[in-house]
């Protein structure tokens, strides 16, 4: 298990998001993707091996120009358990950049089938 500080993690995220393709990022609207330590109880349970992030809020495959908007939908990556299937500053840069990407296809209406290959 390698560890890094809360910063650079948080750095390291940013770097991964600005080197998505142009495309992509043209696309997200209205999307926070925020760090923090561990998956609550509720979804840390909810699943099947740690969790190493989550989308919430509703796929743009699904979104109407009619919804109330009630504040940006969300990316949680989940520090500590990236952390934890790493063990190097390398692995950890590759496994956020797989579930920024994977949770990415979630917001964009990709259901897990879809992911396998992502």
């Amino acid at each position: 298990m390698k560890r890094m500080e809360r910063e650079r993690f948080v750095d390291l995220v940013e770097q991964v998001l600005e080197t998505l393709p142009q495309l992509f990022r043209e696309r997200i609207n209205n999307l926070a993707v925020l760090v923090e330590e561990r998956p609550p109880g509720e979804i840390a349970r909810s699943r099947e091996g740690l969790v190493l992030g989550i989308y919430q809020g509703v796929p743009a495959t699904q979104k109407s120009v009619f919804d109330m908007s009630y504040g940006p939908d969300r990316i949680v990556l989940y520090q500590k358990n990236i952390e934890a299937v790493c063990s190097s500053d390398a692995e950890i840069r590759h496994e956020v950049r797989q579930t920024v990407l994977h949770e990415l296809g979630h917001y964009f209406g990709m259901n897990e089938e879809q992911l396998k290959d992502v």
